[in-house]
Parts: structure tokens; C-alpha cells; sequence
């Protein structure tokens, strides 16, 4: 099968020493880290699977596609899953919420209206509702199993990562026994991995199998997040496919061809229902004809914010809204509902939403939870299909999270969501794309923003729904803060849209209106010794990027510029067309400037520029929707999230 490229190009370009990266091409010595060289995680693992009979290698391979060996200090992956094995619990680990009630939104607390995931101010706005708690099955309690073969309470192995490795290694062995085979050999395992991932369908676990080999092939080596070293040498391994069909999973319902062929794809459909006798009364999304119609430019990242059993209930109800894919934590089953021809109701924004394809993964950002490779390959294999197939280009100018999409008009912008959040691993999930955040060995006068995730320890608050003051628990980051002068205890920006008063912006994990995160580009301002200025949101913004452990390198692209003599130019949050571009019938969209104006003088990264569209869609016949086109926009990375400026007002060029 197509395994992803394992690349390090991209964080050996953050030139930090000791990066935690995964490492492909180790010598096929058929073995694991030498003894001299163990560290107390490989231990851990070298004893159980002595233990309980399971070669060390499979072992290490299941635990990396899990959780890449981290412990993750006790705390629930976003599928529910605890320690390096991954052992689920979605009894503890669940949450409540919806990705689209006020849970996703910085302003809900301040009584201010939440996003709404239509964004077209040309129709009613869409006020989605919390959803039921699903309830846990069998098959997602995992660490009832081992409690029960180890003997050891449930709340160590959640806590304890040696017993969460025995208790991970006592599964497998249980489910090697029930799948009949013999052989001690790794390839004998391969009935028991499938089952391990603990999906119901039999393509799924297949899928989850294959990329475990892919991995014992590949041979993998990184440091975790709490230090400890942990290799897997390459090996060659006969996985015996013929143990699937022994699970007793069930054949899911064939997908439409859009998903890679080494990438099952369920359909489960959102349906498309006209709700009453009113034409403009249907849900939950709008049919349409791209890319014919529409080109589509970007893909939207999110994550869910409840388990992946309700989310599949609110997409499947016509009264809620839609997106094209969800992505599980515990095995990246992904499942399809809305044909990517059509539009997804997802980003908050109707420009956005008309001209991507939005992908849910089952997560909660505010745990802190902690996202599977299982997931984030299946991911990245999906979205590197949709990239080739819409000719999208692989860079966080197009490939964006639910974060990075602007409000539509200056009352939507406080309350956009902010997930994935600060624990999506933007540079990890790049690798797997097979595509570089190209940094320059000089001065551009561009930059990209490059932390090394692992390291980047950023003192967040917020993660506990109960002491909103509370700290965080220490993790990796992919953001960045930003301050208004070049010293550690210069305040935060403020951000006009989420604090009008001008206090600055908090350390709250949901407040985005003072960071940057991994991929964005951004126009030099200055520097200071350890310090870099960039331009954001019409402003000057500090962020400290020491020559030994840089957080922003140069890069290539194309910068703008407002036009001199214009002084200040207004940003939108979509580009609109002028009112003369509409065709009668079509009310003409307010062009509606957000709060934040680029001065003359400032520069701007550019990361595409577009013809103005507005797709008058308002009735339940898709025949008579209307694609209305006019002038050019850039999109610039204006802040934290991008905007759009008219082309007219502002020069553009290489650098």
C-alpha cells in the first residue's frame, strides 16, 4: 500500500536541537534500541511484551500509531484513550458540547452571539443546539479489558504509563488467543492488531493494521514530550491478512469514490430535506456543482467537540448542520456526508464555506486533548487526495483551521470558534502531507512560523471547565504569543473584535487574538537581539525567536502592500462582489469592512488571490442558486485568522 513519506526536512528547518521526530530507514537490524541505550519507556516496553508473549516490535508499532509513545502526563487523547497504548475509556474521557453550540466560541461566556456555521447573513441565522452523550461500547472501553487480564485498577492504567504499557501488551496477547493463530511471528499478529483498533467495520481495521506494518517497516525513533528516547529498528514483517475476516466486523456501506484507494471511506449522507412548504426552509447543506461552479480553494480543519457517535447523529439531522467528512480518534475511520461537489454548512463564514471542503475530527480542544496518529495519517491521506484532485496547494494558506476562517462582518468576529486549537500538531501533520513549510537561508522580509511542537510549552489556561483560572497542564504547542514590546513581560495585543475596550488579549486557551501559529506567514516589522516584529492586524506584534531555538525562519512568497497615497485600506472577512456585479434577482451583499485597516506603509503575506464570488443559494432547488462573480481579493494573513483585501487597493510582489 501507499505509506505516508516520513519526512524531517521540515522541523530540522527549525534548527532546534533534539527535536522529537519520527525517523524512517533505521537498519533493519530486525531489533529495537540497544540496551545500552534504553531508555525507561523502551524498558517498559521490552518487559511486557516479554511478559505476555507479543514481539516487542508490534508492540512499540501499535503504541506509535497511538500515541507516538507518549504518556501524556495521564490525560485522554480525543478519542478517549489514555497512556502510550492508547487504552480507551470513553466512560471517564467524555465530554459534552457539539462543535457548533457556544462550547467552540471565545465570546460565549461573555453573553455575546455564537457562530453561526451557515455565515450567510443573507439568510436566518443557524442556532445549533448541545447534543445527547452517546454511550460507551464494549469495544471503546479497552481498559476495562486490561484491568480485568492485569489485575491492576483502572485509574493506575490510566495514569501509570508502565501499566498502561502491560495493560496495552495483555490486550493484544488476549485478542492474538481469540483470533486463533499460532505463530509468535509479527505478521501473526495482524488479526490482533485489527482488533485492537477497535473499529466495528472490518476496512477500518484493516486500514488501522496496515499502517502498524507500515510503521514496523518504516522503523520510527523520536523523543516524547516527557524526554524519553524510544526507537523501533525497520523490520520486515508477512502480516497474515486472512486473519480479518475472522473479527466478525461488519462490511460498511460502500463510499462514493472521493477518498484515496488505501483509504476506506464510509458513506453515512447528511441529508439534504426541504423542512416545510417555505422553499427556503431546508437543511442541512446546499447542493451545488463544484468545482464546475466554484473553484474549490481551501480545506477546513476542525475538530468535533463530542465523541464520534453524536457527531454522526447531528450531521444526519436535516435540521442541524453539515460538513463532508469525520474523522475518528481511535482507528481514523472516516466517514463521508456530503458529496464535495456540495456545500457544507461548517466554517462560520458563506464565502469560506463555498469554496472548501471542511473535515471534522472526533477531538476536544480544551482537555487538552491529544490527537492519534491513526487520525492524523488518515487525515492527511484524505486531504493529500483532495489536494490533488482540486489542485489545492499543500501550505497553511489554504489548508486552514476552523481558526484561522474570518467572522463575516464585524459582529461575527468574537465569536468564530479556535479549534482545532493549540494542540494540532500543524508541523507533524505536514510531514505526513509529504509537503514542506519551505523556510530561505536569507532575509526575505517573509516569515513562517516554525515552533518546535514538542518543546513549545506555552502556559495556556482554561483547560479545566471548573477553575476557568487554572493552569493548563504542560504539553506541546503549535502557537505562538505575541507581545507589544520585545520583553517577556511586555503585555499581550489587544484584539478590537474580542476586547473593544483595548485591555490586552488573556492567556485563556481559547483566546486566539494575540498568537500565531505553525505555518502562518507574516511581513517583518523589526528586530531587537531575540526578538522579531511582524505586521499583524494593522499593527506592530513582538514574538521571540532566539538564534538557538528560532520559533520563525525566512521564507519565500508574495507580499502586499496598501497603494501609496491610500493611507489606510479596509480588510473583509469574505470577498464579495461590488454591487453592480449582481444580476437582477440578486440582492447585492453588504460589503461590510471588519474592524482591523492595514496602514499605509505595512506588508502583508499574500497566499492567493481570487476572483470576488457569492453564491446566492436560498431555496431548496438548486436550480435556482446563482454564482455571482466581480472583482479581485488577495487573501492576506491579516492576524491570527487570514482576510481579504481588494486588489485594486494594494500592490503586490515577490519576494
Amino acid at each position: 500500500m501507499d505509506t505516508f513519506p516520513r519526512r524531517t526536512a521540515l522541523r530540522a528547518a527549525a534548527g532546534t536541537a533534539g527535536l522529537a521526530t519520527a525517523t524512517v530507514g533505521l537498519s533493519a537490524t530486525g531489533g529495537v534500541a540497544s540496551a545500552a541505550t534504553r531508555s525507561a519507556r523502551q524498558r517498559a516496553f521490552t518487559a511486557a511484551a516479554a511478559e505476555f508473549g507479543v514481539p516487542e516490535r508490534v508492540l512499540l508499532a501499535v503504541s506509535y500509531l497511538e500515541s507516538r509513545w507518549d504518556d501524556h502526563g495521564g490525560r485522554p487523547s480525543s478519542g478517549a484513550g489514555y497512556g502510550p497504548m492508547h487504552l480507551t475509556d470513553l466512560r471517564t474521557a467524555a465530554a459534552g458540547g457539539s462543535h457548533h453550540d457556544s462550547h467552540g466560541s471565545t465570546a460565549a461566556d461573555a453573553g455575546v452571539a455564537v457562530e453561526d456555521p451557515r455565515g450567510d447573513t443573507a439568510r436566518r441565522a443557524l442556532r445549533p443546539t448541545s447534543p445527547a452523550e452517546s454511550t460507551p461500547t464494549a469495544r471503546l472501553q479497552t481498559i476495562d479489558l486490561a484491568s480485568e487480564l492485569t489485575g491492576v485498577d483502572t485509574e493506575t492504567l490510566r495514569t501509570d504509563p508502565v501499566e498502561n504499557i502491560r495493560g496495552g501488551a495483555a490486550v493484544l496477547a488476549h485478542y492474538h488467543r481469540m483470533s486463533g493463530a499460532r505463530g509468535r511471528e509479527p505478521g501473526d499478529f495482524y488479526g490482533a492488531v485489527a482488533r485492537y483498533a477497535g473499529s466495528d467495520d472490518e476496512a477500518t481495521a484493516g486500514f488501522f493494521a496496515d499502517e502498524v506494518y507500515a510503521v514496523l517497516g518504516e522503523g520510527a525513533e523520536r523523543v516524547t514530550v516527557d524526554g524519553e528516547t524510544v526507537r523501533l529498528a525497520a523490520t520486515t514483517a508477512r502480516p497474515d491478512r486472512s486473519q480479518l475476516r475472522s473479527l466478525g466486523l461488519r462490511t460498511a456501506r460502500a463510499a462514493p469514490p472521493e477518498g484515496p484507494d488505501d483509504l476506506p471511506v464510509e458513506w453515512i449522507p447528511a441529508p439534504y430535506e426541504q423542512l416545510s412548504d417555505d422553499p427556503g426552509s431546508y437543511g442541512n447543506h446546499d447542493q451545488a456543482n463544484r468545482p464546475d461552479s466554484q473553484r474549490i480553494t481551501h480545506i477546513v480543519i476542525h475538530d468535533t467537540e463530542c465523541t464520534y457517535d453524536v457527531a454522526l447523529g447531528l450531521v444526519q439531522d436535516p435540521e442541524y448542520v453539515s460538513w463532508h467528512y469525520t474523522i475518528r480518534s481511535s482507528d481514523g475511520h472516516v466517514a463521508q456526508h456530503v458529496r464535495t461537489e456540495d456545500v457544507g454548512w461548517h466554517a462560520g463564514n458563506w464565502y469560506v464555506n463555498a469554496t472548501s471542503v471542511g473535515i471534522e475530527h472526533e477531538g476536544f480542544a480544551a482537555e487538552p486533548a491529544w490527537y492519534t496518529e491513526a487520525m492524523y495519517r488518515a487525515s492527511a491521506k484524505l486531504v493529500r487526495h483532495l489536494a490533488r484532485r482540486f489542485r489545492i496547494p499543500l501550505d497553511r494558506h489554504h489548508i486552514i483551521g476552523h481558526d484561522n476562517v474570518p467572522g463575516t462582518t464585524p459582529d461575527d468576529v468574537a465569536g468564530m470558534h479556535w479549534d482545532p486549537g493549540p494542540y494540532w500538531d500543524w508541523a507533524h501533520y505536514f510531514e505526513l502531507l509529504g509537503a514542506d513549510l519551505p523556510t530561505w537561508r536569507a532575509d526575505t522580509g517573509l516569515v513562517v512560523v516554525l515552533p518546535d511542537f514538542d518543546a513549545n510549552h506555552v502556559p495556556y489556561r482554561g483547560c479545566d471547565a471548573d477553575d476557568p483560572s487554572a493552569a493548563c497542564p504542560v504539553t506541546g504547542s503549535a502557537m505562538i504569543v505575541l507581545r507589544t514590546e520585545p520583553r517577556d513581560d511586555a503585555p499581550l495585543l489587544s484584539d478590537p473584535a474580542l476586547n473593544p475596550d483595548g485591555s490586552p488579549q488573556s492567556m485563556q486557551l481559547s483566546d486566539w487574538g494575540s498568537r500565531v501559529v505553525t505555518g502562518q506567514v507574516y511581513a517583518v516589522a523589526g528586530s531587537d537581539d531575540d526578538w522579531t516584529a511582524i505586521w499583524f492586524n494593522g499593527r506592530k506584534a513582538w514574538l521571540k525567536s532566539p538564534a538557538s531555538a528560532p520559533v520563525v525562519r525566512p521564507t519565500l512568497g508574495v507580499v502586499a502592500a496598501p497603494k501609496a497615497g491610500s493611507g489606510r485600506i479596509p480588510v473583509y472577512g469574505r470577498a464579495y462582489p461590488e454591487a453592480g456585479a449582481y444580476p437582477d434577482g440578486v440582492p447585492p451583499q453588504e460589503l461590510a469592512p471588519l474592524q482591523y485597516s492595514i496602514p499605509e506603509g505595512q506588508r502583508y503575506a499574500v497566499g492567493l488571490v481570487v476572483d470576488s464570488e457569492y453564491y446566492h443559494a436560498k431555496t431548496y432547488d438548486p436550480s435556482q442558486h446563482v454564482v455571482v462573480r466581480g472583482e479581485k481579493y488577495a487573501q492576506v494573513q491579516l492576524g491570527h485568522r487570514v482576510a481579504y483585501v481588494r486588489l485594486a487597493e494594494v500592490d503586490t510582489w515577490h519576494v
